[in-house]
């Protein structure tokens, strides 16, 4: 007798983030389809409908999960605004920094994920306590936002350019800097990717957030 094949099994949601999640690190977010997502849990795309409506809630679904597993919240966090708003951002940057993929679709779509509102709520709210309006308090952490992506960015391509191996175009051009020309940079020229290779976010951020606050 042929074998019975009753109903396909169900699809969670956990199921479709697992499964997104796979194609994401093994073929980048631009492979995520809800096609290819269906091939990867094994089921229809038609399927997938009763959970997320296209490619834009499937991101936001990845989004809120991350936001609620992964993304840091400190707890007993500073009372002056200062140290409070860098150490908000600190942990902002460190959870993002996990998942670069997160940091291009944040910067290049109108999306967010609710549960790292978080973040901005925290910033904002000590910008207020420092003494700032509401609005200037949100350019503070617009700010803070801004500089953190482009941290997280910049870091994730040369970590891509060194994974290459050999030497990239930025060294061979600082190691063969014309003196004469740029005197300055030639001075550290061997050294420049080193120098740029430093951890010094949270000191960059809170000169950017004490230069914004009264």
């Amino acid at each position: 007798m042929p074998a019975r094949t009753g109903r396909p099994p169900k699809i969670s949601k956990a199921d479709i983030v697992a499964a997104a999640h796979r194609v994401i690190d093994s073929e980048g977010v631009d492979a995520l389809t809800m096609r290819r997502l269906a091939r990867e849990v094994g089921s229809t795309a038609m399927a997938l409908y009763h959970h997320v409506r296209d490619k834009e809630g499937l991101l936001l679904l990845l989004l809120d999960d991350y936001a609620h597993r992964e993304m840091p919240r400190p707890e007993n966090l500073p009372e002056e605004p200062c140290d409070r708003i860098v150490a908000v951002a600190t942990a902002m940057r460190d959870g993002l920094a996990n998942c670069p993929w997160i940091v291009e679709v944040l910067r290049s779509d109108d999306l967010l994920s609710v549960g790292g509102l978080w973040y901005p709520e925290k910033i904002v709210a000590a910008a207020g306590k420092a003494g700032l309006p509401i609005e200037a308090a949100a350019e503070v952490y617009r700010a803070v936002w801004h500089y953190t992506l482009g941290e997280i960015s910049s870091r994730a391509a040369a970590a891509r350019r060194r994974d290459q191996g050999g030497d990239t175009y930025r060294q061979r051009v600082f190691a063969e800097l014309d003196a004469t020309e740029f005197p300055t940079l030639a001075q550290i020229g061997p050294r420049w990717e080193t120098l740029t290779a430093q951890d010094n976010y949270e000191r960059g951020v809170r000169a950017l957030v004490k230069g914004l606050l009264p």
